[in-house]
């Protein structure tokens, strides 16, 4: 895979998207991607102030991805007709509205819907934005790239924690709206990022040939590369929703903290996914990918130890930090990967991975049913069940620079 030797992970491909301004919208972009991240610490206050069940509350979270895998491969077919740009702008629409449902109730239908919209403006951005981006940077700066854009997201996972936390223990509820300021802050950040990549001119090449079918963006699935980074991009997905819900859970459990104390578990996950994203734009321009996926599923591994033995602070501080660090690039990796493997199907393919991420419905809904029969050990014994099939997709990368 050629995606190492860059300067820098911001070089844009000549004449194809107005130069370099064109990155500020589109980082903005994969900052409200990261939105969708809001979904691990908010379940955990709605189960607090509904009084659900794990089971029952991480059908918020899986409902969420749920869209992905309805919406992705509709989405890559969609770009075909509209193109890349208008279909990541109809994604920041549905986005938006769906942050503005919680400001108006807060109960559990009503979150339901929020979190389905979210859900679906999230599939349909993934889908699009990812291609949008490769349309503009040369492909050989593609995986360091969306390594930079997942830095850029992770910046907002984290923050929502630290917003919630922030709006949930003022002495008067922030605004009215308690944890939910979050909501508010999102939706107005969400509001600017859809105005700003509308009147940004971007020129996409156009489509050659015959665009695909429904079926025959399935039959992609039968190619042996597209199938195993489909899954290896539900692990990673599975593994980061997983963590992002059952972190705090975990805590609570063993150290006796309150939602509100132990809600820091989440945002250290997103601190140090975004210190891999960072520094992993950097170490993917001078490391070979295939020991860097390596050392990252390697660190995961560690951590799945950690979370199922750790009785201790600093061991389960440290575990959720090396989940978070190993995590952070492996979504780059296979979703590059899949994309220079087929470059004349990349809409569709690009469909297929994101309907990956439905990974985050079928692993909190088999966390949390472990969770409930056998404790947040059990939540964890499923995650690992992931860890150890990105072992088994290293053979897939190749060792090349």
């Amino acid at each position: 895979m050629q995606q190492n030797n860059v300067t820098t992970p911001l070089h844009h491909r000549e004449g194809k998207g107005g130069g370099s301004f064109v990155l500020v919208p589109l980082m903005l972009c994969f900052f409200c991607m990261g939105f969708v991240d809001l979904v691990g610490i908010a379940s955990n206050y709605v189960k607090e102030d509904l009084g659900l069940s794990d089971s029952v509350a991480n059908v918020l979270p899986s409902l969420v991805f749920f869209w992905f895998l309805i919406f992705s491969v509709p989405t890559g077919m969609l770009m075909n007709k509209i193109g890349r740009k208008k279909t990541v702008v109809l994604s920041l629409v549905v986005t938006v509205f769906s942050l503005l449902l919680p400001l108006i109730a807060n109960n559990f239908y009503v979150m339901l819907c929020a979190f389905s919209l979210l859900g679906i403006g999230n599939a349909l951005m993934q889908t699009s934005l990812n291609p949008l981006v490769s349309g503009v940077i040369g492909g050989e700066n593609l995986a360091s790239t969306l390594t930079f854009g997942q830095f850029v997201k992770a910046i907002a996972s984290f923050s929502a924690p630290y917003l919630a936390m922030w709006g949930a223990t003022q002495a008067i509820p922030t605004f009215g709206l308690d944890w939910r300021v979050l909501f508010a802050i999102f939706f107005v950040v969400g509001t600017l990022s859809t105005l700003w990549l509308w009147v940004t001119p971007i020129e996409e090449e156009p489509i050659t040939g015959k665009p695909s079918t429904f079926v025959e963006c399935f039959k992609l699935l039968g190619t042996p590369i597209v199938l195993l980074s489909f899954l290896g991009i539900m692990c990673h997905v599975g593994i980061d929703v997983g963590t992002n819900t059952t972190a705090p859970k975990i805590l609570m459990e063993r150290l006796g903290m309150t939602l509100n104390e132990a809600a820091f578990a989440t945002s250290l996950y997103f601190i140090f996914r975004t210190i891999g994203c960072l520094t992993g734009s950097f170490f993917l321009r001078v490391m070979n990918n295939r020991t860097f996926f390596i050392i990252s599923v390697c660190m995961m591994a560690l951590s799945m130890c950690g979370l199922f033995f750790g009785q201790e602070e600093w061991m389960l501080y440290t575990a959720i930090a090396l989940v978070g660090y190993g995590n952070s690039n492996i979504f780059s990796l296979v979703f590059a990967q899949a994309l220079t493997a087929m470059p004349q199907k990349q809409n569709e393919v690009s469909g297929l991975m994101i309907m990956g991420l439905f990974g985050g419905t079928i692993f909190p809904l088999l966390m949390g049913f472990a969770s409930d029969a056998m404790g947040q050990a059990g939540a964890v014994l499923v995650m690992a069940v992931g860890v150890v099939y990105l072992f088994s997709y290293i053979s897939q990368l190749k060792t090349s620079k």
